[in-house]
């Protein structure tokens, strides 16, 4: 047994959390970074409707990639609770059918999007203005997204074999990459649109052969094996049992993303898009560490889960929550009480500076209670139930903030559409609480 792995099952809960969680976070802020710096690029060298553009067409790529996101996170559930039980040949299995499984699925999605275009952005919001970028965009990212999804489905089982630092590189060097290549294409090429996803694109297959090159060399419990590329249905079912929860997710957020656009545009026109555009970099750059937390918890819960140690469990659910929280309340603090000076930093448009600090705070106001659900629909998963870890995973996408979002800006106009975020996110951790509550009491006790 790998000395790494079997560390899970014996280092102390909140010195692993450390290990695992600091390395994710520092991961998912560079890339964070990578998106808000891609956003003041296009913003200030191109256009505001580039903005719009880039907010229109980067769900539909995550939609996509999120094929192996799911397959990965479904895979390493699987290889963190076989490393627990010592099963070492399943582990192998497992990941050789995540490799196949994730190349033949992200191929076929990309052809789909390849020729079907012009319908999918339309279906996405691209409207008015914002047409044109936005297809000028998704021609040339598209064909990064295999590479991306195979980073996807690689990162979290990095970590599933004790390796975060490699895992958090994953995320660190495309990030590197793209924001280099955004300045030769865009600013000093001057290629527009088609430099920003040129930037993107290659960034993605950075990703990828990054991934590649670690399974392929690197000293790990799992490599690269042919032999198993060949599809195990009973494997299969599982991956996809478990990893469809993260792809039906990523598509309940692109759901979203077209009723969001829609009622955006409707309400607010092309500017309210550009201000959601702002809003979901902040999101994404703020949580951070929240969502590192999270992705630490998994290989922790995962492994202690595969080896009946409920304690252990337990113990990694509430650290996880407590850690999580209190930096999600210092996040809530600094964005009510910096909300114009974040926003200046994406645009130096007087329209877009006066309308969207406000819009931020109201997004904002539930942020110290999210970690609850976070760390809850997670733990379902790292224990392999799919079916309370896809509802929990739902809940504030797809269950509230669709039919919020829907119907609150018929009553409160665009400011509705702000309101649905908190509104969603104090209901969702709600039921979460009480979903993980009833699970501990019943089966970990």
């Amino acid at each position: 047994m790998n000395k790494i792995t079997s560390k899970f099952g014996s280092e102390k809960i909140s010195k692993l959390l450390l290990k695992q969680a600091i390395p994710a976070s520092i991961g998912i802020l560079v890339m964070s970074l990578n998106m808000i710096v891609d956003t003041i690029f296009v913003g200030r060298w191109i256009s505001v409707m580039a903005i719009a553009a880039i907010t229109v067409v980067l769900p539909i790529a995550f939609l996509i990639s999120s094929i192996g996101m799911g397959i990965g996170i479904g895979g390493s559930s699987i290889i963190s609770r076989a490393l627990g039980k010592q099963n070492i040949p399943k582990a192998f299995e497992v990941f050789g059918n995540q490799i196949s499984l994730t190349v033949a699925l992200s191929f076929l999605f990309v052809f789909i999007g390849t020729f079907f275009c012009f319908p999918i952005l339309q279906l996405f919001g691209a409207n008015g203005d914002i047409v044109f970028p936005a297809t000028e965009y998704f021609h040339v990212i598209i064909w990064g997204v295999p590479f991306l999804a195979f980073a996807m489905m690689g990162n979290p089982v990095i970590r599933a074999v004790g390796k975060p630092n490699y895992a958090m590189f994953t995320m660190i060097f495309p990030a590197i990459s793209n924001i280099i290549l955004d300045i030769v294409f865009i600013k000093i090429m001057d290629l527009g649109m088609f430099g920003a996803g040129l930037a993107t694109s290659i960034s993605y297959a950075v990703s990828g052969l990054f991934v590649l090159w670690f399974f392929l060399s690197k000293n790990t419990e799992l490599k690269i094996v042919p032999k198993y590329f060949k599809i195990n249905i009973s494997i299969l079912k599982e991956i996809v049992a478990l990893g469809g929860i993260t792809v039906i997710r990523q598509g309940t957020i692109s759901l979203l993303i077209i009723i969001l656009n829609y009622t955006l545009f409707k309400y607010g026109g092309e500017i309210s898009i550009a201000i959601y555009g702002i809003i979901n970099r902040v999101m994404m750059f703020a949580l951070f560490p929240v969502l590192g937390v999270t992705q630490g918890f998994l290989p922790i819960a995962g492994y202690n889960y595969g080896a009946n140690d409920s304690k252990r469990v337990k113990e990694t659910i509430k650290t996880s929550i407590l850690y999580g929280t209190g930096i999600a309340t210092l996040v809530f603090i600094g964005i009510m009480l910096f909300p114009d000076q974040l926003v200046s930093v994406f645009t130096d448009d007087k329209e877009l500076l006066s309308l969207t600090p406000n819009a931020l705070i109201i997004a904002f106001l539930a942020t110290p209670v999210i970690t609850t659900q976070l760390i809850g629909s997670a733990y379902f998963q790292a224990a392999g139930k799919a079916f309370p870890a896809l509802i929990l995973t739902l809940l504030k996408q797809g269950i509230f903030l669709i039919p919020l979002v829907y119907i609150l800006p018929k009553f409160y106009g665009v400011n509705g559409v702000w309101m649905s975020f908190p509104i969603a996110d104090i209901l969702s951790t709600l039921v979460t609480y009480l979903y993980l509550k009833k699970e501990i009491r019943l089966n970990l006790n």
